[in-house]
């Protein structure tokens, strides 16, 4: 059997095809917080609870979650594409409105609305080619009744 590389853009093709659901992570940063879309999220495990998520490390996120102690991960409600799509915006204040936050525990920006909110402890950050994959311990959670924001094919779906 050949081998041979798959080409980048094949590649981001093929991972098109997966569903995911939609989170924004957010963290304190000393010029003020910080935050992108991902859909790279993951529960690790259960004993001890650990989450994980992936960002590009050119990413203009990438200094304050690589500095943060805390970050925030927020799962986003079906009605909420336009905050997805604001956080997946660059160059803008992705913290301005129609974004609503509060600062919660260890100064990590709380989105409002979201389906379930997770602050985390960060535990690991292990870098993987042009990103780094950060492993979190949830220390606080919250969570509402709702259905989640999902993306497929470069779309965002809402759950039947």
């Amino acid at each position: 059997m050949t081998v041979t590389a798959i080409e980048p853009d094949l590649f981001r093709q093929l991972l098109r095809r997966h569903a995911a659901g939609v989170v924004v992570i957010t963290a304190p940063g000393p010029a003020g917080p910080a935050g992108f879309t991902a859909t790279s999220f993951t529960s690790v495990s259960l004993h001890p609870p650990l989450v994980s998520f992936c960002l590009d490390r050119r990413s203009s996120s990438w200094p304050a979650v690589e500095a943060a102690g805390h970050v925030g991960v927020h799962v986003l409600a079906d009605a909420q594409e336009q905050l997805a799509r604001q956080f997946a915006t660059s160059g803008i204040d992705r913290f301005a409105a129609p974004a609503s936050w509060r600062p919660g525990p260890h100064e990590v920006p709380v989105l409002d609305g979201a389906l379930a909110v997770l602050v985390c402890r960060v535990v690991d950050r292990v870098h993987a080619g042009d990103h780094a994959i950060v492993l979190a311990e949830p220390v606080v959670g919250e969570h509402q009744e709702g259905l989640p924001l999902l993306y497929h094919m470069g779309r965002y779906l809402r759950a039947a």
